[in-house]
């Protein structure tokens, strides 16, 4: 499995000094919902601190943890492509200290520096498939560990 990537340390220092000119520090207290499935995605996050986990509701009463995320992860991409929803739910598993930025400043920004939209999306893409490859492995575990109880 690959080393996850954490994307200010995949910008080179030009760009990363661009794109931090637009950062907001936030923080949410643990339990606090920063985002839910379906909602508006027009921002994103570099968590600097704490632990985030993001979700998918299963029912109305019952959410899967599908990933973990902490200190340098980034938290949204849905801000990036069409429609600009949340696939899923994100919360405070502890409190949290973040870098928050606006999609569309970030967007105007990629478009004045293209080099700098180039690693940024390049960077996204190695993020996903990284979380991709994960959440196949965690499927595989479960798909492994029923198969081995119904045996």
């Amino acid at each position: 499995m690959t080393k996850a990537i954490k994307l200010l340390n995949a910008l080179p220092p030009p760009q990363r000094q661009r794109l931090m000119s637009l950062a907001k520090e936030v923080s949410f207290p643990e339990d606090t919902r920063i985002f839910e499935a379906g909602g508006r995605a027009d921002r994103f996050w570099v968590i600097r601190s704490g632990a985030v986990s993001l979700d998918q509701r299963v029912n109305s009463l019952h959410r899967v943890t599908v990933a973990s995320l902490g200190s340098g992860d980034l938290l949204g991409w849905s801000w990036l492509f069409p429609p600009h929803e949340w696939d899923f739910g994100a919360e405070a598993f502890s409190p949290v200290r973040a870098y928050e930025f606006d999609a569309a400043e970030v967007l105007r920004l990629c478009e004045e520096d293209p080099q700098l939209g180039i690693v940024l999306v390049r960077s996204v893409a190695e993020i996903l498939a990284h979380r991709l490859e994960m959440t196949r492995g965690k499927l595989m575990e479960q798909y492994t560990s029923q198969r081995r109880r119904a045996l």
